[in-house]
């Protein structure tokens, strides 16, 4: 059983794989993983006849995601897999039906890089069309992170991360004219780190 799950869903972020299994994303076509790595999110998307485009600044990891899809789903295109920063995407407005950014968003350098990245995704999922994200938060461990500068702490596992709360995402999802379809779902790894997961509709 296991072997067959690994086929059919790759090494898939868990809290994603939850959102196929609810059967949120079962009406979206057109899905995009911003920080595409190696593919590992997209291996069931490949497979069931979405159209899946991935953009990451790593030329490998492009290289690889695109090897990927040409194995698993020939029909879609290669030229749907771009070298390019979430900051600068060359797609339409309103295009894609789903926005995947998995283990991205903590990476900015600041609070401006975070809302050009956060915004640039935004706009290119159409109205009623879904973002899901998963970021590094002090969310249950706030009095265990060191302060930087520029919303970056330092945590006990020892990486240096941009860092967000309920509150911080709280606001966004008002801003951004989005709701949580979701709960906003925090794991604490042994008080080292914690990632949360972040999922909005598109008003």
């Amino acid at each position: 059983m296991s072997n067959n799950l690994q086929q059919l869903y790759g090494n898939i972020d868990i809290y994603l794989f939850d959102q196929l299994l609810k059967g949120r994303y079962a009406h979206c076509h057109r899905v995009l993983d911003v920080g595409c790595g190696h593919g590992r999110n997209l291996v069931y998307f490949l497979k069931n006849g979405f159209e899946v485009y991935g953009i990451d600044p790593n030329s490998t990891a492009i290289n690889t995601t695109s090897s990927l899809s040409a194995m698993l789903a020939p029909d879609n295109s290669l030229e749907n897999f771009q070298i390019c920063t979430a900051e600068d995407m060359p797609f339409e407005k309103d295009y894609f039906d789903l926005v995947i950014s998995s283990a991205v968003l903590h990476f900015a350098k600041d609070e401006i890089q975070f809302r050009n990245m956060l915004t640039a995704m935004w706009a290119v999922i159409r109205p009623g069309g879904y973002f899901f994200s998963r970021l590094a938060s002090d969310i249950g461990i706030e009095h265990l992170v060191q302060p930087l500068g520029n919303s970056r702490y330092l945590l006990p596992d020892g990486s240096e991360r941009f860092l967000v709360n309920e509150s911080i995402l709280i606001n966004y999802s008002a801003e951004l004219n989005g709701y949580l379809h979701e709960p906003i779902k925090t794991t604490n790894v042994q008080n080292l780190r914690c990632m949360t997961t972040w999922c909005l509709q598109k008003a």
